[in-house]
């Protein structure tokens, strides 16, 4: 007859379990192995890369800007929303103040809207307060059932323990008891589940009207906007002045944005540039300033900045310190810059492409008597219109390449080739 051999069934797991061990070890060495293999260095022409020397010494830090002169109290008021003039109050040359009217809009549409804007809001106001005396009815309900089963918990558990004593003087079969002991353990973890249940539901209640009470803010957010709009179809000169011009007729049709009137004093002119919003960060009143119109650099001093960016820029108010050359005039255009500080001594390069204050980039260094350049973590400090703080990741008479290299976001190293 056949002997059974003991442990043979248990000794092929274990030899199973070795050889795939050692499979999965030796596949995770050669995968180890091909992620540590470089790929070939994608080559760039030499000529369209722009390259410069991280250098050491004092750096001026200052901000570059594109505008007009313009005269120093000057008001464009603008269309705010689209409308038809029906009627001019003044015309060039009045004295007006900032809350005189110069003319008026009409827009039936507008007023149609700021009326149902109102009765929107309205409607949610009574929504929310009928929605909250269902989820409190509903609530009631589910403290109703949570009082139920933790009553006739109390009641099974009382009987439980009355069984319990009867047993202990024989009066009670031990099945009996089982039963009622199950039955109150039931009526336990169904309470248990109740209050949970109490306490999700009035969760839900709090989210469910917060939901509501965000929609009714923006509801009347937006009817406020309206009811503005509406209030700013009577046209206000909004500064005191003099009416320079009214650049509309009675019966013409005006779109947002539209200038509708000039409030100006003429008498001085002033530069006022265009700085890029993420240049704006260190730009202060009172800064120096130099502006150059082409006939001459003329000094001032920033003097208003504008609380608000405009097709990613923001407008800065120039006080000019100097005489004007001649020829100067309204709407000329100039450049300006201005200055933030003067660091005496700094690690600085040129400014890359993409290269923003106070971030971290990665640029190509140039590896020392190679053509190759490797992608590098730096960090960038303050700024300048030409010149950019290093703060980690350089050395001076490192060089580097600062022009956009987008492109080859998925290399981590290039080969230069003349």
């Amino acid at each position: 007859m056949d002997v059974p051999r003991e442990g043979a069934a248990k000794k092929r797991l274990i030899r199973r379990i070795a050889i795939a061990a050692v499979l999965l070890t030796a596949a995770g060495g050669v995968t180890y192995w091909l992620s540590k293999l470089k790929p070939a260095a994608v080559s760039v022409e030499y000529s369209t890369v722009w390259l410069d020397t991280v250098k050491r010494g004092p750096m001026l830090r200052n901000v570059r800007g594109m505008g007009t002169l313009v005269p120093e109290e000057i008001l464009i008021v603008p269309a705010i929303s689209e409308g038809r003039v029906d009627k001019i109050h003044l015309r060039a040359g009045a004295t007006v103040r900032a809350d005189t009217v110069l003319l008026e809009l009409s827009n039936p549409e507008l007023q149609l809207a700021a009326f149902d804007a109102e009765w929107q809001v309205k409607a949610a106001e009574a929504t929310i307060k009928d929605l909250r005396v269902k989820l409190e009815t509903q609530r009631l309900d589910q403290v109703s059932a949570q009082a139920r089963v933790a009553s006739e918990y109390t009641q099974a558990k009382l009987q439980a323990n009355r069984d319990e004593a009867l047993i202990k003087l024989g009066l009670k079969s031990d099945l009996e008891y089982k039963l009622t002991k199950a039955k109150a353990d039931e009526l336990a973890g169904r309470s248990k589940i109740e209050d949970q249940r109490v306490k999700i539901f009035g969760d839900s209640i709090e989210a469910q009207v917060a939901a509501q009470l965000v929609n009714i803010e923006k509801l009347r957010a937006a009817w406020e906007l309206k009811k503005q709009q509406v209030a700013q179809l009577r046209v206000r000169a909004g500064a005191e002045g003099i009416l320079q011009q009214m650049a509309v007729e009675v019966g013409q049709k005006v779109l947002p944005g539209a200038v509708l009137a000039k409030v100006a004093q003429p008498t001085k002119l002033k530069a006022e540039l265009k700085i890029a919003e993420t240049q704006m960060k260190d730009v202060q009143h009172g800064e120096q300033a130099s502006i150059d119109t082409r006939n001459g650099i003329i000094p001032g001093h920033v003097v208003r900045i504008d609380p608000a960016a405009v097709n990613g820029t923001v407008t800065v108010d120039i006080k000019l310190d100097g005489p004007l050359p001649p020829g100067a005039r309204p709407d000329l255009s100039v450049d300006g810059n201005v200055d933030l500080e003067r660091i005496a001594d700094v690690v600085y390069v040129g400014r890359p492409v993409y290269g923003q204050p106070n971030s971290t980039i990665t640029l190509f260094k140039l590896v020392p008597g190679t053509n190759e350049a490797i992608r590098v973590p730096v960090k960038l400090g303050r700024g300048s219109v030409n010149h950019i703080e290093i703060v980690e990741g350089l050395t001076v008479g490192d060089t580097v390449i600062l022009s956009g290299m987008s492109q080859y976001d998925s290399q981590n190293r290039i080969q230069l080739k003349r």
